[in-house]
Formats: C-alpha cells, sequence, structure tokens
C-alpha cells in the first residue's frame, strides 16, 4: 500500500518540525510494510514571498488528490501588515474550507515524565487526558457580515458575525458523541447560551442529538465557556471530551495545551471531507526559527494521528505515541519542555531519538 501525502511545511519553524515528522513517517512506514510518497508545497507566508498570495490553486490541487495533508506552520511578524484576505492565516482558512474540514480533533495527554513541566502542580494535571472537539468552518470566523467600515462621523466600526445552523451542529455533535463512545463516555459541550443565541441553540441541537440519535450511552453535560476555562485550571482530569465552537475551542485547545508543559506537545487532526488535514497546535515561532530549538513533537505525534484517522495503521501509529513517550521517559528535552536534570536537545536530535526508539519497540 502507497499513500500520497502532500506537505506543506509553512512558515518559521514549520520546516523544520516537518522534516523530522515526514522522516519519522517514512521510517515507520517501512517497518509496517507500506510506503509513502511525499510531494511538497508552499502555503502561508512562503506562497505570499513566491506567488503573490498564500494558497495557489496548485497547491489546493495537490492537497485534494492526496490521502491526507501533512501542514506545519504559517504566518510571522513579516506579513503581519498586509490586509486580512491575503495573510498568510488565510490559507489556512481556505484549506479547511475547501477540503471540508469542519471537525478539529485536539487530544490533550500529559505525558507522565513532563508532569513537572507543566505550570500546574503535579497532583492537579498528572493523569490529564481529554479531547477537544472544535467545529472548525462555522462560527465567528466564517460568518457574514464581516469587516471594517467607516461610519459617517469618521469613526470605523469593525464586525464579525457569529453565526451557526441546525446542521452545522448537528455533525460536530455527532463527531464528538461518537469519539466520546470510544473514550470515557462523557463528553461536556461548551457554550455561552446564557449571552449568545447562536450558542443557545448550539446547546438546543446537542441536548436532541443526544437524546434522538441513540446516545444515550454517553453522560452529556453543558457548560459556559468561562467556567469551562477556570474548571480546566482546577480540574482538567473531570473531563473526557469537550466539544464547542470554532472560536471557543481556538482559545479552550491552547489552554489545555499548557496543561501538557508545552503547547509544542500537541497534534491535531482536522477532519470532515475525504482528505484529512493534521497539524501541530503551536504557531510558526519565528524567533527561534533557523535554531535548531524547535520541538518537533507535537508534528511528530500529529504524524500519528494522520496514521490512526487517515491511512488506517493504527498499530504504526501506536508505535510512534510509544516511541515519543520513551524518549521523554529518557529524559531528553527541547528547550520549552527543558527541566532541571533532564538532557537539552535539539529539533534534529529529538526527531533521531523518536526514529532510534521506534526500532527498539
Amino acid at each position: 500500500m502507497n499513500y500520497k501525502i502532500a506537505v506543506l511545511p509553512g512558515d518559521g519553524i514549520g520546516p523544520e518540525v516537518v522534516r523530522e515528522a515526514v522522516s519519522v513517517l517514512e521510517t515507520v512506514a517501512g517497518m509496517h510494510g507500506f510506503s509513502v510518497t511525499t510531494e511538497e508545497g508552499l502555503v502561508g507566508g512562503a506562497s505570499i514571498d513566491a506567488y503573490g498570495k498564500p494558497l495557489t490553486d496548485s497547491v489546493l490541487r495537490l492537497a485534494k488528490e492526496s490521502n491526507a495533508v501533512l501542514l506545519g506552520a504559517m504566518g510571522g511578524p513579516k506579513w503581519d501588515g498586509l490586509d486580512y484576505p491575503v495573510r498568510p492565516e488565510r490559507a489556512l482558512l481556505g484549506l479547511r474550507q475547501e477540503l471540508g474540514l469542519f471537525a478539529n480533533l485536539r487530544p490533550v495527554k500529559l505525558f507522565s515524565a513532563l508532569a513537572a513541566a507543566s505550570t500546574l502542580k503535579r497532583e492537579v494535571v498528572e493523569g490529564t487526558d481529554l479531547l477537544v472537539v472544535r467545529e472548525l468552518t462555522g462560527g465567528i470566523y466564517f460568518g457574514q457580515p464581516k469587516g471594517v467600515s467607516r461610519l459617517p462621523d469618521g469613526t470605523e466600526r469593525g464586525v464579525n458575525t457569529e453565526v451557526y445552523t441546525t446542521p452545522e451542529i448537528e455533525r460536530i455533535a455527532v463527531v464528538a458523541f461518537e469519539a466520546a463512545r470510544k473514550r470515557r463516555k462523557k463528553l461536556t459541550s461548551v457554550d455561552k447560551a446564557n449571552v449568545l443565541e447562536a450558542t443557545e441553540l448550539w446547546r438546543k441541537v446537542v441536548s436532541r442529538v443526544h437524546r434522538e440519535k441513540g446516545y444515550e450511552d454517553i453522560h452529556l453535560e453543558h457548560m459556559l465557556v468561562d467556567n469551562c476555562a477556570m474548571q480546566l485550571i482546577r480540574d482538567p482530569k473531570q473531563f473526557d471530551v469537550l466539544v464547542t465552537t470554532n472560536m471557543f475551542g481556538d482559545i479552550l485547545s491552547d489552554e489545555a495545551a499548557m496543561l501538557t508543559g508545552s503547547i509544542g506537545m500537541l497534534p491535531s487532526a482536522s477532519l470532515g471531507g475525504k482528505v484529512g488535514m493534521y497539524e501541530p497546535v503551536h504557531g510558526s515561532a519565528p524567533d527561534i526559527a533557523g535554531e535548531d530549538k524547535a520541538n518537533p513533537l507535537a508534528t511528530i505525534l500529529t504524524v500519528a494521528l494522520m496514521l490512526r484517522h487517515s491511512l488506517d495503521q493504527s498499530q504504526a501509529a501506536e508505535r510512534i505515541e510509544n516511541a515519543v513517550e520513551a524518549v521523554l521517559n529518557a529524559g531528553y528535552r527541547t528547550i520549552d519542555i527543558q527541566e532541571k536534570d533532564s538532557r537539552l536537545v535539539g529539533c534534529r536530535e529529538m526527531g533521531r531519538f523518536v526514529r532510534e526508539r521506534m526500532a527498539q519497540l
């Protein structure tokens, strides 16, 4: 079996972490009797520099013709002054929309070896294992009307619209209930139903899906987003699966990332269409780009998600995850998760250690 993977390294540390992740992917493929063919494309700021726009038709076509897409990171101060329609991040939104990727899965699992790296007490975070299911193609990021306009008195007004339809909520709810069924059978739906009518509808539809589509075996609770933000810090182990809107999911998943010690540890999968897209949660970190300081583990773990969700290679995914855990248990750390008495390594060396550990499993 051969799989075609579209590789979009992006900007900043993207090319560095993607390089290590692709090497891990090729290594594990050889171990499990399948092969991968990778083809690179420019997106984000790199595409703007080369072609004047963040996402070209050829890259979009490459993505659609592949079995999966591996994405690095986009953006940086270099492109901050551009108009919104041509900023690097528009490529990310464009890919999600064109590929029909309405469901973003962000697993938040604390490796025991990193419990001390979290800013919270060990007894609070140890054992944390939750999944954020974020709606990805609706809500305030895509709602119309939007934009900045000048008023008659010379002042300006910025508008973004939070909007959800019943079908959009139903389909993400089903994804979340199905995920919860494969885990500990608890789903927390996060909204702001006491203030925002759009999320009042969200709560109503999620409740109906739970009641009418055969998910009575799943324990459903509703939680306001401000309380959820507090509870993630107070007692993260109470959560199994969280499902929420595009904006709330964006914010809460980054907050949850810090429970693990570093945002450099979190992978994500964007699903819903025929082609899944996989990317680390972290940004482009231009301040350390090219210095071999980046943590590649989130991108390597993202490859494990790709293997599991798009390539049907769960044993290979498990080998990668076990290798990452073994490397951490051995005390190797990049600078973002460095601890006393740990061994500091760079991006390339961390990738090499993961590949070596895979061979020992």
